[in-house]
């Protein structure tokens, strides 16, 4: 496999964001190992395996960096792919040797990082052919274990299915699990979940896309089943009274916790435009939700089942990884103004925060958790010797992709994003797919340019999306007036 030559860099006025930036990329380099003398990109913060929820996305965002583990890191999940389909939840490496777990699903953050690589990948016809039998051989995997009832949804076995530590909506449910049939004498599980049926509607409208890259002829046949899995979610787990999705338990009663997870759902795309344009409205944007000075609670605050605990617990305080997955989630809506509100709020809180990045954050004062750096245990305010946490994968790589997205470049499936963002003066460049492309801002107005001819010059505020070809293909803002 060609793995191509890439770059990126940015030199910003706002002395702040600079040393953001200079330390948001020093650390992602600590969390970089050798799985099996493979390179692959840790999740860090005391986290050292591979996550299927977080790291095939983690190496995609790094791919400008370092484009050996931006592949690795999807790759060794395709590799270690069981005869029956399952993908590990996690990888491990274990001295020399590759240790693939099955213990969980731990989430599925894979399709669009994969297809993404295609293109900068050089459009590698062996990549698009292992990502496709891939996905047909997980999608019918789920179905075949997890498809409980007629009623087209598939269920969560135990916590780490869907990655939600300590999660109070999950009772008394396994952290992990085995075996294919369902534990038994559980309160909440086999719970009907949003996640993993929306794991589906991901593969089969990636399938889609792929059908229509090859021209295969199946395209039509992937849109037909991707969106009957559409319309199981909205018919079976949407609440038209509430704007929100809620799983069911084994008994089929709705798991009456407001959770972030209808944003996860944007990320696989798997609601409608107007069911996730109420969630955002109504809940996303709301002060007494999820809209805290520092957005994104697991659960809105508002809700008995909220717990402001710092430790790893997605019953409270915001996470990295629901900020590095809110970016392609709002993104897939249409709400690119508000990918950059979370950005500067995410910024903002690690710059006062220390430039420390732990997975958690305060919802109230946006100050980062303690908690300790190999334990996770929580740091009491006296413990002054103790390592705490930081480098943690998620926040470093959200933080690096909302700079992007806001003042920089993006590879988006064989697009190139040029953000312009307003205020801070600033230069950005990147090389990939034998180009070079550049940003010239000066906070007003904005040049973009493509081996130095000029793609765009103008005002700031808005996204330019061009393609391969230099050519402007559209325009969205990406902040407010």
């Amino acid at each position: 496999m060609h793995i191509p030559e890439t770059g990126v860099a940015f030199q910003c006025e706002d002395g702040d964001i600079q040393r953001l930036y200079d330390e948001a990329e020093r650390k992602c380099r600590l969390n970089l190992q050798s799985f099996g003398g493979k390179r692959v990109l840790v999740e860090g913060g005391g986290y050292r395996k591979i996550w299927l929820e977080t790291q095939p996305m983690g190496g995609e965002m790094y791919v400008l960096r370092d484009p050996e583990a931006a592949v690795n890191n999807t790759l060794l999940f395709m590799e270690h792919q069981r005869e029956d389909g399952r993908l590990p939840g996690s990888i491990r490496a274990e001295e020399d040797r590759v240790v693939p777990e099955y213990n969980k699903y731990q989430g599925f953050c894979f399709p669009f990082p994969a297809l993404n690589l295609y293109y900068l990948l050089g459009e590698d016809g062996s990549w698009l052919r292992q990502l496709r039998e891939t996905l047909i051989r997980f999608d019918a995997c789920l179905w075949r274990t997890r498809s409980l009832k007629e009623d087209g949804l598939l269920r969560s076995f135990c916590v780490y299915d869907t990655g939600e530590d300590r999660a109070v909506r999950y009772g008394d449910a396994p952290c992990w699990w085995t075996e294919d049939r369902p534990p038994e004498r559980c309160s909440v599980v086999p719970m009907a979940s949003m996640d993993v049926t929306s794991w589906s509607f991901a593969c089969r409208d990636t399938l889609r896309k792929i059908a229509q890259i090859t021209g295969d002829g199946s395209a039509d046949e992937w849109a037909k089943k991707a969106a009957e899995v559409a319309e199981a979610l909205r018919r079976e787990l949407w609440n038209e009274k509430r704007g929100a999705l809620f799983d069911r338990d084994r008994y089929g009663n709705p798991v009456n916790i407001l959770c972030h997870n209808t944003l996860r759902c944007m990320y696989w795309g798997a609601v409608s435009p107007a069911m996730a344009g109420r969630f955002v409205r109504e809940h996303l944007l709301n002060p007494a939700e999820f809209m805290t000075p520092l957005p994104l609670p697991s659960v809105a605050v508002s809700d008995p089942a909220f717990r402001n605990a710092p430790e790893n617990n997605w019953s409270g305080q915001p996470e990295g990884l629901t900020y590095q997955r809110a970016i392609l989630a709002l993104e897939n809506y249409g709400w690119d103004a508000l990918v950059t509100v979370l950005g500067e709020r995410l910024m903002r809180a690690v710059i006062r925060g220390g430039f420390r990045f732990t997975q958690q954050f305060d919802p109230f004062t946006g100050m980062p958790s303690r908690v300790h750096a190999e334990t996770g245990e929580v740091l009491s305010p006296e413990d002054t010797v103790s390592p705490e946490q930081d480098a943690y994968g998620p926040t470093m790589l959200s933080v690096l992709e909302y700079i992007a997205h806001r003042w920089g470049i993006h590879p988006h499936l064989g697009e190139v994003w040029f953000s312009l963002g307003k205020g801070n003066p600033c230069r950005y460049t990147a090389s990939f797919g034998e180009h070079d492309f550049g940003i010239e801002n000066d906070g007003r107005k904005a040049r973009a340019e493509m081996d130095g001819k000029t793609v765009y010059e103008g005002a700031c505020g808005i996204r330019v999306i061009a393609g391969m070809d230099g050519q402007v293909r559209r325009t969205v803002f990406i902040e407010t007036a």
